[in-house]
């Protein structure tokens, strides 16, 4: 077995086995579960890109009126905004009040122009990691494509330089070292939805796995 899948395994193995159904909230904002930690934990596919501002870019594409690729300097030009959201891992962590800095997803998908039927975005990232999500949850205003956690650039390790962040969905929806926003008009689950974990991932309803 290649290290990747060992890694898939490996994280596959801790959701499940840290999971305990039925546990009952903390708080209204901690998801059934879960538990607060007060740091970003590491949980990747094992493989670090070797990506920076200077050859990162993003690229909109697929069912779209405006296919475009932006670079860092065309990123930076964007409005900016500032969040302080709630994460929740399919790991069992929740992290509270994290604040953030980027570009919000709304922004984006009004850039790109996408086509009346779309309805999924399939975001991709520099290591080969995709996770779809629906293209009226990205539209939500706490939505972002993120360079900035804790008021510091977006460590590598956390995905810098860009990373997405969709609060209200399990962590593994928030894809790190983001390249890509592809539009479609059908759903297209990505890496982790085709080996088992829910399509939907809504942490306070349990949505773990499929």
């Amino acid at each position: 077995m290649s290290d990747y899948n060992k890694l898939t395994e490996v994280k596959m193995k801790l959701a499940q086995r840290e999971h305990k159904p039925g546990k009952r909230s903390l708080s209204e904002r901690i998801p059934p579960g879960q538990h607060l930690v007060n740091h970003l934990p590491i949980l990747d596919l094992g493989i670090i890109p070797e990506l920076n501002t200077a050859n990162w870019s993003l690229t909109l594409g697929g069912e779209i009126h405006a296919e475009q690729t932006l670079n860092w300097a065309d990123f930076q030009k964007l409005p900016r905004q500032n969040l302080v959201v709630d994460i929740h891992c399919v790991t069992t962590w929740s992290r509270l009040d994290v604040p953030w800095a980027g570009v919000s997803a709304s922004e984006l998908i009004r850039m790109a122009q996408p086509k009346p039927n779309v309805n999924t975005v399939v975001l991709h990232s520099a290591d080969g990691y995709t996770t779809n999500v629906p293209l009226n949850i990205l539209m939500d205003d706490d939505v972002l494509l993120a360079d900035t956690v804790d008021g510091q650039p977006l460590p590598i390790e956390h995905g810098g330089p860009v990373r997405m962040v969709v609060p209200k969905r399990y962590f593994w929806k928030s894809a790190k070292w983001i390249t890509a926003m592809i539009f479609h008009t059908s759903d297209q689950p990505g890496f982790w939805e085709v080996r088992g974990y829910h399509n939907d991932a809504d942490p306070f309803k349990e949505e773990r796995f499929s």
